[in-house]
């Protein structure tokens, strides 16, 4: 129950960081960085009478019809509830804070935060295998029935939604959304890197039982240990390879310097560790 509490606590946190920064940044200026948020700003330069939180709000429950229509049960449960909410929020926001204008005058601090925070926001939910729907509920269908690259689709229809915005809005804009385009893309990888990142600890050492020992009764891990030898000193050595956490990694370092201050110690950072404690495989 805990586990699915934060779970849900998660969700709902990465689905209000995009929202806030979408409503609070992106759509006062007017930047349209891809996917259906920048649909929604073109949609309302063109057509101003609507506002783009109304049109994301429809493009995304349509969307999400077209999931239920194409993708059955394997659309998940986690994408639909995002999604909703996500309109939610922007309909609440709309309604308690209505912008006319946006909340500085200062357009390059304006576009990191509304590059920032729906780049933290999309990267919580894509580590839970979540999204706020919209273009990502397309890709699902395109990648069920078609044999495409979604990747390669995604990011260039991303990049003439973007482009778009030099000529439907100004060339100003424009610019500033292909700077934000940019900047999205490598922010997401970046965040997601950040979360799931940990330490690739291999070890060689003569005390293989006493390390194993404090890996898994005081650091709560496993190891794996094998028999080895030295190149140069001909000697027996023990080969420990673990994964753990950036602060057991510490501890295993400051325990390691006690015991065997001689021990060789290769350490890597890693973002893809799946098994027990880690990544779902």
């Amino acid at each position: 129950m805990k586990a699915k509490a934060r779970e849900v606590l998660l969700l709902i946190l990465g689905t209000a960081l995009v929202a806030l920064g979408v409503y609070f940044f992106k759509f006062p200026n007017n930047y349209s960085t891809g996917g259906v948020t920048g649909i929604a700003v073109i949609l309302s330069s063109l057509f101003p009478s609507v506002s783009s939180s109304t049109f994301t709000s429809v493009i995304n429950i349509a969307s999400l019809v077209l999931g239920f229509v194409f993708l059955n049960r394997g659309f998940g449960i986690r994408t639909i509830f995002c999604t909703l909410l996500f309109s939610a929020m922007l309909a609440g926001l709309e309604w308690l804070y209505p912008m006319t204008h946006p909340l500085t005058d200062q357009k390059m601090l304006e576009l990191f935060f509304a590059v920032i925070l729906p780049s933290l926001g999309a990267a919580i939910l894509f580590n839970l295998d979540s999204s706020t729907g919209g273009t990502d509920i397309l890709a699902m269908i395109l990648k069920k029935y078609t044999s495409m690259d979604i990747g390669k689709a995604l990011l260039y229809v991303d990049v003439l939604i973007t482009a778009a915005t030099l000529i439907v809005i100004n060339i100003e804009t424009g610019l500033y959304s292909l700077l934000g385009l940019v900047l999205k893309s490598v922010m997401v990888d970046m965040v997601i890197e950040s979360f799931n990142r940990r330490k690739s600890f291999m070890l060689v050492t003569s005390c293989p039982d006493t390390v194993c020992t404090y890996i898994t009764h005081q650091l709560h891990r496993s190891a794996t240990y094998w028999k080895g030898e030295g190149a140069y000193s001909h000697q027996d050595k023990w080969v420990v390879l673990t994964a753990l956490s950036r602060a057991q990694a510490v501890a295993l370092r400051r325990y390691l310097k006690g015991i065997d201050p001689h021990a060789f110690m290769l350490i890597t950072n890693s973002s893809e560790i799946f098994g027990k404690g880690f990544l779902r495989a």
